[in-house]
């Protein structure tokens, strides 16, 4: 991989109908090839994934694409409270950088997206009125009801290391977000909206209208994909979508507390960018 050095990189905030947004952008060195929004993760994730979205923007920047970094509604360095985050908000800030990026640069634009991010970027691809020129999706969320499980379970252990009981498990977590109740969960106020949003968003039954390339991270070489990464991308194909499906060996580090690259993944999406077919 080209070292990505320290590109210089336009930080702004986009106005936008919602409120102003926090970006970072990453102009194309050379001739412009190609346009990215990059949709970050859900929460904690996003900021163990800061210095990983940098280089990426960088090396992919160094190769002629530009890119714009966006912080969400409640995220980041962008107006409003976490709490107030909705997912139909979420989905309009994409467009909005989507929007500004296409604007400056000329051309249709794709979307780049982690876990959850990569997620709201299928979501935005299938309802858009006109389809992203692409998908680079790194390890993507299939299911956002799983997910939102996974998250209510933080609340949950947190109450038991604390010494008090489980409220309930996470239905009857699920019953207060149905009855318009926020939660506190590991530092974030969940809004009922944005919780509905991502329970409700299965990557399935969303068949991408653009081609897609999707990075799936491996703790060992030669460890067999995920069956349910391989069923969703299955699934995709049999709708008419184009899918690659790509192993790339590395660490998660979206989930670690201290900071990890995985420069393997950034050389995966370099490399599949200059495929011919791409």
């Amino acid at each position: 991989m080209s070292d990505p050095g320290h590109a210089h990189a336009d930080a702004f905030f986009l106005d936008t109908p919602d409120g102003p947004r926090f970006c970072m952008y990453h102009a194309p060195r050379g001739e412009c090839r190609g346009a990215l929004v990059y949709v970050h993760p859900f929460a904690e994730e996003m900021n163990r994934s800061r210095r990983m979205a940098a280089l990426g923007a960088r090396a992919l920047a160094n190769q002629g694409i530009g890119v714009l970094l966006l912080d969400l509604h409640g995220c980041g360095d962008s107006a409003g409270d976490f709490g107030d985050a909705t997912w139909d908000g979420w989905l309009r800030d994409v467009a909005q950088g989507r929007a500004w990026i296409e604007e400056r640069l000329g051309r249709t634009a794709g979307l780049w997206g982690l876990r959850v991010g990569a997620l709201l970027a299928v979501v935005h691809a299938q309802t858009a009125a006109v389809a992203p020129e692409r998908l680079l999706l790194w390890q993507p969320v299939t299911n956002g009801s799983g997910y939102l499980n996974g998250f209510l379970r933080l609340r949950l252990a947190g109450e038991l290391l604390a010494g008090g009981s489980d409220s309930g498990g996470t239905e009857a977590l699920r019953e207060a977000l149905a009855a318009d109740e926020a939660l506190e969960i590991a530092g974030y106020t969940l809004n009922p909206q944005l919780a509905a949003g991502l329970d409700a968003a299965d990557a399935r039954a969303l068949g991408p209208r653009c081609p897609i390339s999707w990075f799936e991270v491996t703790a060992a070489a030669g460890r067999p994909l995920p069956p349910a990464a391989v069923r969703v991308a299955d699934t995709w194909r049999l709708q008419g979508s184009r899918v690659d499906l790509v192993p790339v060996q590395g660490p998660q580090f979206w989930t670690a507390p201290e900071t990890i690259d995985c420069p393997a993944l950034i050389e995966a999406t370099l490399a599949r960018l200059e495929t011919p077919d791409a």
